[in-house]
C-alpha cells in the first residue's frame, strides 16, 4: 500500500476550459489516466492538493469527480485557488454522498491517516510585504494548518506530512506564518503546487530551514504521481 501525490489535475469534463492550449499540456488528461492505471493500486491513496476542477460549482465539477472515481485508490482532495467548487467541507461530502462518489475525502481543518503517515494540509497563501487584505487571508491560512496539525494529533506514532497548493518558499521570498508553524510542530515534509512553466524554475526544492520542499504540479511531475510512502 503506497501513497502518492499530484497538484493540479485541473479537469474539466463539465466545462470548456481545457489545459490542452498551454505549453507542455497536451493530452493531459490521457496522460494522468495512463499514469493513474499504471501506478496506482486499489489500496493505494492519492492526496490532490488543489486545482482538482475547473468547475464552478458542483454540477460542474461532478463529472471530473466521477471520472476520477472510478480509478483506483482512495482519494483526499484539498482547495486551490482555481477550484471555484468549493465551499464547505460538509456540503463536499454531502455531494459525494448524494451523487455516489465514493473514494474522495476532503483534506480542510483535519487530518487524514494513510499508512503510518498524518496527512495535514491546508491552500495556503502568497506572502505580498505591506498588503493587509493578503496578510489577514495568509494568517486564516497558517491558523488551518494549525487546526490540521493539531488534529493529527490523534495518531501520536505517525509521520507529519504536509500539503500545500501555494508554495511556502518561492525564489528568495517565503511566507512566514505558514513556515513558523511548520517549524512548531517539526515536520520535515512538504508537498506544494500551483506552479506551472516558467515560474516552476524559482521553486524551491530540496531542504531549507530543516524542512524538505517538493513541487507536485502535473505538469511538474510529467503527469507522473511522485511516491510519498
Amino acid at each position: 500500500m503506497s501513497v502518492w501525490v499530484m497538484a493540479d489535475l485541473h479537469l474539466s469534463f463539465g466545462t470548456d476550459k481545457p489545459m490542452d492550449n498551454f505549453f507542455g499540456w497536451k493530452d493531459y488528461v490521457s496522460k494522468i489516466e495512463a499514469s493513474w492505471k499504471e501506478q496506482i493500486k486499489p489500496e493505494d491513496t492519492v492526496v490532490i492538493p488543489g486545482d482538482f476542477s475547473w468547475g464552478l460549482g458542483f454540477d460542474e465539477a461532478l463529472p471530473d469527480f466521477k471520472f476520477i472515481d472510478a480509478l483506483p485508490g482512495r482519494k483526499i482532495v484539498m482547495k486551490g485557488n482555481h477550484d471555484y467548487w468549493w465551499t464547505t467541507r460538509t456540503k463536499a461530502e454531502k455531494f459525494f454522498k448524494e451523487n455516489g462518489i465514493t473514494t474522495f475525502e476532503i483534506l480542510h481543518n483535519n487530518s487524514v491517516l494513510a499508512e503510518d503517515l498524518a496527512l495535514c494540509g491546508t491552500r495556503g497563501w502568497v506572502f505580498i510585504p505591506n498588503e493587509e487584505h493578503d496578510h489577514k487571508i495568509s494568517e486564516r491560512e497558517a491558523l488551518r494548518l494549525r487546526l490540521s496539525l493539531e488534529d493529527s494529533k490523534r495518531f501520536p506514532d505517525a509521520e507529519k506530512i504536509v500539503f500545500l497548493h501555494y508554495p511556502p518558499v518561492y525564489a528568495n521570498e517565503m511566507v512566514p506564518n505558514i513556515i513558523s508553524v511548520l517549524k512548531e510542530y517539526d515536520v520535515k515534509k512538504v508537498y506544494y503546487g500551483h506552479l506551472h512553466g516558467a515560474s516552476r524554475s524559482l521553486a524551491n526544492e530540496g531542504n531549507y530551514m530543516g524542512i524538505d520542499f517538493k513541487l507536485i504540479s502535473a505538469d511538474h511531475l510529467g503527469f507522473k504521481f511522485w511516491k510519498i510512502k
